[in-house]
């Protein structure tokens, strides 16, 4: 038997990463042009680190080595390098400049390595793996990177154990392996430490990539955020009122509107060479601005902006903000022009922000920065705004400037080429400047990554967004977003599964902002009125109950003229100790009145009660000097005002169900220690794409410890009769057609079939309905149309469904079963890996999950049972990305246990998009 021939280059391998300084650097198969590369990064080696991989002298390779290391077959021997600029690899004009005097460079960045990971089959599931890391580039993460992606290649090969001999002085090899969060075992044999690494991943493993990947990508912001030198570029050769000048002319006029913590050097807005503002110097071409520079902001046309990257990387710059547009959005060239974009610059080690940004900024005390296009913009404070569109841009930042709302960051991430909605929340995580994330998304490039981050962040600060682009249909030109097939809702549960707070729209993102920036978290949901009017406080209470509140208590006063002590009396009962979890005061005077007295009371009366308090009251909008009040020792505290009664019990609803979420316990990811992976994944890789046949769905499913009720095809009365017998009575008939299958109510099923006449019978009524509903084309259908199953017991019919969405990844859904579940759609999703927590909501989430319980006096159903089917299933699509969908239906819930009646899944090749190992986004595949 021939051996299988070895895999063409594995394309999908390749990825951009963040490493631990927040810099950037490509990862992808060896090649064998590799060679002179790979020589240059041996003979770069020190003696030291030469001997600590290959523990020996060697002064270069051989060309024996240097074919051995640079010819592998993507299957037994794979090797991957990390790749990056270097300022020796890019050749360019003497002066840094263009023909025209501003944008710098045609020539692409070189690529020179800087680290090597492989590994060498030593057995069916085993290999041995060895790692080597420039000597200049050690400390910065790139050996665990390198661990986490030869990882993630092995066990697509099928192997499941590394091994590695390292010597006992190499410590920070060894710490590498320690630290991954793996299975390992060592001992010293000779002088030498052998190492075991179990590749399959842990709940400890998962931690350990997430939080590597959040402090390298908030490393990565940092350095854009905090930048303390920014260079603007743009052409000298444009018109005055072209758009790209006027851009450059608004962030310069930013940055003399001051104060700021940045300098900035300008080229190209036609001021004279060498004057200088405070903190600004204007240049007429970029060799006079030599930098360093941490950011660099650019108003060029498209062309002038891919040419300038080299120049810039020689001058230290670590992030590009490109406000100009004219790339993905304007058609293929332009996306051609954004991939490469985004390619130069992070193999510069860059990241960028854009094309088509609004740019950013920064209001915190000692990194006070604005490379935004804003004229007025909002004042500093704790809450961090990220957006898309520069139109988005224009509305969002004046909502928050009109509620005098502060900000600690903004950030506009244009065509989000790049730098996403992801990477604001990594760095908003570590940032204590920001209590309070708000995202506003005009689409979602991976929903799973995204409730990955958001879920981690919202377990210590608020996460509020606006969130279109649900489904990828309708995705705003420039945004590279995969059509997602499942419902649009399924985001609203993934979501909610997250612990994020929806808004609807600017102005409720704004509502809640105010509250979470100003106010605590209530305690619960019992909620205090207190109004002008017994009328109003009785509207209000209604709309309180409506959003999900619990009226705890009331008061009102019944004259608008009423004195200070009854108004005093009033409040007295709302902020009675143990009263209620949150007050809304409500005041709508038909007769204007002067606020003053009683909005200083209401205030005081919050502050030192430490409960959440609301206003609405007539005239007053977002945060007000009304509606403020300074402890003597310097304190702020303020109420947040509200434009009707009904946006105050929203925005009081909306918090109070995230507070409940924070306090809860999540669980932890669910496991089961039966599920044999190995034999899984053999079953997924080894089956044709299409429909997976019966026995292999059968042995799949029996891998993750589920068990599918045999079911005998069979063809005529003869055939059901014996299977009837095999199968002892009672048993069920079934047709097999797809438009029948499981459908008793169509007359596709006969159910309690006792013996073989009755057998017989039911047979050939079910013939007799296919015909009638299908006609004599039903029984052309390949295999037999007929199959005979034993009876279960009685129980509620459910549904559990996975699918591997282009959008979504793995999602799994649980529903009961019936046309009027699907109709209405009360269905419940979730996005693996699931904890125990999330699998039980989702199975009380559907609004039929009553007849779970007992409904009506029916007995109850064994809801652990189907919680664990459930958890099984999603560790199944988790693993497999194969299984491009499976459907159990119907699954029978009973008093004790459940049946697994029927099933039916299909396989194709995997396109999962968020592997278990940090990248940034493909730039060929979907952005984040």
């Amino acid at each position: 038997m021939s051996e299988p021939s070895a895999p063409p280059y594995p394309e999908e391998w390749e990825a951009d990463v963040v490493l631990r300084d927040g810099s950037t650097a490509h990862v992808r198969p060896i090649r064998p042009s590799d060679a002179d590369a790979l020589q240059r990064f041996h003979v770069g080696q020190s003696q030291r680190s030469v001997y600590l991989r290959f523990f020996a002298a060697m002064e270069r390779l051989s060309d024996r080595d240097l074919r051995r290391f640079t010819h592998v077959d993507h299957r037994d021997r794979v090797a991957l390098i990390a790749v990056a600029a270097t300022p020796t690899s890019t050749t360019t004009p003497a002066d840094g400049t263009d023909a025209e005097g501003t944008a710098a460079d045609d020539n692409p960045l070189g690529e020179e390595i800087i680290g090597v990971a492989r590994f060498d089959r030593t057995g069916p599931h085993e290999a041995e793996v060895a790692f080597n890391i420039a000597d200049a580039h050690q400390g910065r993460g790139l050996a665990s990177v390198l661990l986490e992606h030869i990882a993630a290649a092995a066990r697509e090969r099928g192997v499941e154990r590394f091994t590695a001999d390292v010597l006992p002085q190499n410590g920070r090899m060894l710490a590498v392996f320690r630290e991954a969060g793996y299975e390992v075992s060592q001992h010293v044999d000779d002088g030498v430490v052998s190492v075991s690494v179990d590749l399959d991943p842990t709940e400890r493993s998962r931690e350990v990539m997430a939080d590597r990947e959040r402090r390298a990508e908030a490393r990565s912001m940092q350095t854009l955020l905090d930048a303390h030198a920014v260079l603007v570029v743009t052409s000298p050769d444009l018109p005055a009122d072209a758009v790209e000048r006027r851009m450059a002319d608004a962030v310069v006029d930013g940055a003399l509107a001051g104060p700021g913590d940045a300098t900035f050097d300008v080229v190209g807005t036609g001021r004279e060479p060498g004057e200088a503002l405070p903190g600004v110097a204007f240049h007429d071409r970029l060799d006079t601005a030599t930098g360093p520079y941490d950011l660099a902001v650019l108003a060029l046309a498209p062309g002038q902006v891919l040419a300038i990257v080299p120049a810039l990387a020689r001058r230290g710059v670590r992030g590009l903000i490109v406000l100009s547009g004219s790339f993905a959005e304007v058609g293929p060239d332009g996306l051609a022009r954004q991939l490469e974009l985004v390619r130069r610059a992070r193999t510069a080690g860059m990241r960028v922000i854009g094309p088509a940004s609004y740019g950013l900024l920064r209001r915190t005390a000692g990194n006070r920065i604005d490379v935004s296009l804003a004229t007025d913009p909002p004042p500093e404070g704790s809450v961090g705004l990220f957006c898309q569109s520069a139109p988005t841009a224009v509305t969002l930042l004046a909502t928050v400037r009109r509620r005098g709302l502060g900000v600690s960051t903004f950030l506009s991430s244009g065509n989000r080429a790049d730098v996403s909605g992801n990477d604001m929340m990594q760095f908003w995580s570590e940032d204590p400047a920001t209590a309070v994330a708000c995202l506003s998304l005009e689409s979602i490039g991976n929903p799973r990554k995204f409730s990955r981050i958001a879920r981690r962040l919202a377990s210590a600060k608020p996460v509020v967004v606006v969130a279109a682009g649900q489904s990828g249909h309708f995705a705003p030109p420039g945004h590279a977003v995969r059509r997602g097939q499942v419902p649009r809702r399924a985001l609203e549960e993934i979501m909610r599964q997250a612990g994020i707070i929806r808004a609807e729209n600017t102005h409720q993102m704004a509502d809640l902002a105010q509250l979470l920036a100003h106010q605590p978290l209530p305690a619960g949901r019992r909620v205090g009125i207190v109004g002008s009017s017994p009328s109003l406080v009785s509207s209000v209470a209604d709309a309180a109950e409506a959003a999900g509140l619990v009226v705890a208590c009331r008061a009102s006063v019944e004259r608008e003229d009423a004195s200070p002590d009854r108004i005093r009396a009033a409040l007295d009962v709302v902020f009675a100790p143990g009263a209620c979890d949150v007050v809304v005061a409500v005041n709508v005077p038909t007769v204007r009145v002067d606020l003053g007295w009683l909005a200083g009371e209401l205030t005081a009366r919050a502050a030192s009660s430490g409960r959440p308090t609301l206003v609405s009251a007539l005239g007053y909008h977002g945060l007000t000097d009304a509606f403020t009040l300074t402890t003597p020792d310097g304190v702020t505290h303020r109420v947040p005002a509200y434009s009707t009664p009904e946006d105050a019990v929203w925005a009081a609803a909306a918090v109070a169900r995230y507070a409940r979420w924070r306090a809860e316990d999540h669980g932890r990811h669910v496991a089961y220690p039966d599920i044999d992976r190995e034999r899984a994944r053999e079953i997924a890789e080894a089956a044709a794409p299409g429909p997976l046949p019966a026995d292999d769905l059968g042995r799949l499913l029996a891998c993750y410890g589920i068990t599918l009720w045999p079911a005998i095809p069979v063809r005529d009365a003869d055939e059901a009769v014996a299977a009837a017998r095999e199968l002892g009575y009672p048993v069920a008939l079934k047709a097999t057609s797809a438009a029948l299958r499981h459908r008793a109510d169509l007359g596709g099923v006969r159910l309690d079939v006792t013996g073989d006449d009755d057998a017989r019978a039911g047979l050939e009524s079910l013939r007799a309905t296919i015909l009638a509903g299908l006609g004599p084309g039903a029984f052309a259908e390949a295999g037999a149309p007929f199959e005979v199953q034993r009876m279960a017991d009685a129980g509620v019919a459910c549904v559990v469904r996975t699918g591997e969405d282009p959008l979504y990844g793995p999602v799994v859904s649980f529903g009961l079963s019936g046309d009027a579940v699907d109709l209405l759609g009360d269905i419940a999703y979730g996005v693996p890996p699931l904890t125990d927590v999330d699998v039980a909501t989702m199975v009380r989430r559907v609004r039929a999950a009553p007849r779970l319980f007992g409904y009506r006096g029916a007995p109850g159903v064994d809801v652990g049972a189907l919680e664990e089917l459930v958890g099984r299933i999603s560790v199944l699509a988790d693993d497999l990305p194969e299984v491009a969908s499976l459907e159990l239906a119907p699954v029978v819930a009973q008093p004790r246990g459940l049946a697994v009646l029927g099933a039916r899944a299909t396989v194709a090749p995997p396109r999962r998009v968020d592997a278990l190992r940090r990248a940034l986004p493909r730039l060929s595949g979907p952005a984040k």
